[in-house]
C-alpha cells in the first residue's frame, strides 16, 4: 500500500487540469493514437491501460475506436477533466483515482503510459529508482504474457549534454546521482508557475534495465517527443525517447 502523503505533483495537477489540453503537446493525439495501433498491433476490442492518463485524450481517442479502456491517474483534477472528455464523445472509459505503483489491475493485453504521465514525479523525499520501478512492476503485472507497453519519459541525454561544473558546484546537478534539483517557472497556458524541482533522469540502458526487472523486454528505443513520434533513433537533445517493451 502507498501512503498518501502530501503530493507536490498532485497539487499542481489539480491546479493545472482545466487547462492541461491547451499545451501545445497534446495537439496530435489522433496522430499517436495511430502509431500506438500500428506499433502495438492492438486487435479489436483489446483491453488497454493507460497509466498515468492526464484528461485521457489518449484513452478517450482509443475507446472511440472500440478499445476497452482503464485509465489511472493520481490527480482528481485530471481525472474530472478526463469523465467530461468521455461524456462528450459519448464513450465509456474506465476511470481510477491512484498512485501508478498502487495499482492492482490485472489481465490487460497492453498499456501505454504517456508524456510524463506517472515516471519520473518524484517528490523531494523519494527514491527515484525504487519509485519508478514500483510503477514498472505495477504495469508488469497488469499486463497478460506478451502483451506490448510503450511508454515515453524524458531522455536524460539532453539534460547531461546541458550540465556544466558550476551547475555541479551550485548544487543544481550531482552527476553522482544524476539527481538536479532546481527551481523553474512554468510558462503554462494558465500564467507563469513558479516550482522546485527535483529531478532523476534515466539514460536508456537504465531504463532497460529498470524495464527488465519488472518483467518487460525492451523491443525498440525510438525518438519520443510528442509531435514527434517516429521509428528513429533518439536524438541526443530531444526532450523525450520512447521505450516499446513486452511481458515476458
Amino acid at each position: 500500500m502507498i501512503p498518501d502523503k502530501p503530493s507536490m505533483w498532485r497539487q499542481f495537477f489539480d491546479v493545472h487540469a482545466p487547462h492541461y489540453d491547451e499545451n501545445p503537446f497534446t495537439k496530435n493525439t489522433r496522430v499517436e493514437c495511430d502509431f500506438l495501433i500500428e506499433v502495438m498491433a492492438l486487435s479489436p476490442e483489446a483491453r488497454v491501460l493507460d497509466m498515468g492518463c492526464g484528461t485521457g485524450r489518449h484513452a478517450v481517442e482509443l475507446a472511440r475506436r472500440g478499445f476497452r479502456v482503464t485509465g489511472v491517474d493520481f490527480s482528481a483534477g485530471m481525472l474530472e477533466e478526463a469523465r467530461r472528455k468521455a461524456d462528450a464523445a459519448g464513450v465509456e472509459v474506465e476511470w481510477v483515482k491512484a498512485d501508478a505503483r498502487a495499482f492492482s489491475g490485472t489481465d490487460f493485453d497492453a498499456a501505454i503510459c504517456l508524456c510524463e504521465g506517472a515516471v519520473g514525479l518524484i517528490e523531494h523525499h523519494e527514491e527515484p529508482v525504487a519509485h519508478d520501478l514500483e510503477i514498472f512492476r505495477a504495469i508488469g503485472r497488469a499486463l497478460r504474457p506478451g502483451a506490448p507497453f510503450v511508454m515515453t519519459a524524458l531522455n536524460a541525454y539532453a539534460t547531461i549534454r546541458r550540465m556544466t561544473d558550476e551547475a555541479v558546484q551550485a548544487g543544481q546537478f550531482d552527476p553522482a546521482t544524476m539527481i538536479s534539483f532546481y527551481e523553474d517557472e512554468f510558462e503554462l497556458p494558465e500564467g507563469k508557475t513558479p516550482m522546485k524541482i527535483r529531478e532523476r533522469l534515466f539514460i536508456p540502458p537504465e531504463m532497460v534495465a529498470m524495464l527488465h526487472h519488472a518483467g518487460l523486454r525492451v523491443e525498440h528505443i525510438w525518438g519520443g517527443t510528442a509531435g514527434d513520434w517516429g521509428k528513429r533513433p533518439i536524438k541526443l537533445d530531444e526532450i523525450e525517447a520512447m521505450y516499446v517493451s513486452r511481458k515476458v
